[in-house]
């Protein structure tokens, strides 16, 4: 049987929610075939956690690992996709109720997936409690994907950020879950090898 693939990141466009504050994505040429180049060639500039990317410890973490030093083992491999019916956070009990038995990579599908039809920031999206991740980091879990901006709160994702991080978790932030459903993939998630970085945007592909 054939397996499907899934592009489960979102495409880098200027019109695009960004974290407030932070730089989102430009592109413009650099040089044009219409102008007489050999080539087209552009220039982008964009922050490095703009639209699906990972999260590196020195992103929290004074000193602390960078992206292009992540172990690729953790970023690609077996992964199960939960689909969650909450309006505000990710809570312990939510979490309590699902067989997570032997999962190391789990990915969150909320209603922050049909948030990304919008351009301007959601503040209101769905989050982890920090009850939620500590309870992750205690069953093992290797890495952990959320469909926006961040695995914490607008309000207060610190500690969030902190307890995945500091533990060694991957976090995957920003991703488009709307095309999958619950269940069992193989996950490709490549961020950009930027050294030294305390995140990158990277292109994430689940495969059945």
């Amino acid at each position: 049987m054939q397996q499907k693939m899934y592009d489960v990141s979102v495409g880098l466009q200027p019109s695009m929610p960004v974290w407030p504050d932070n730089p989102g994505f430009e592109i413009s040429p650099y040089q044009t075939l219409e102008e007489g180049a050999d080539a087209n060639v552009s220039v982008m500039k964009l922050g490095s956690h703009v639209g699906t990317h990972v999260d590196a410890p020195a992103h929290f973490i004074k000193g602390a690992p960078s992206v292009d030093t992540l172990p690729l083992d953790i970023l690609i491999g077996e992964a199960f996709v939960f689909e969650l019916q909450v309006q505000s956070s990710i809570s312990l009990a939510d979490l309590e109720v699902l067989d997570l038995r032997g999962r190391k990579r789990i990915l969150f599908k909320t209603r922050n997936s049909m948030l990304w039809s919008k351009e301007e920031f959601t503040p209101d999206y769905v989050s982890f409690e920090i009850e939620a991740a500590e309870f992750l980091v205690r069953k093992g879990v290797k890495l952990v994907g959320i469909d926006y901006l961040s695995v914490g709160s607008y309000e207060d994702g610190v500690d969030v950020h902190h307890a995945f991080l500091e533990s060694g978790i991957v976090v995957i932030e920003g991703l488009d879950l709307s095309s999958v459903s619950q269940g069992p993939y193989e996950i490709v998630c490549l961020p950009l090898k930027v050294i030294g970085a305390d995140g990158a945007p990277a292109r994430v592909v689940l495969r059945q």
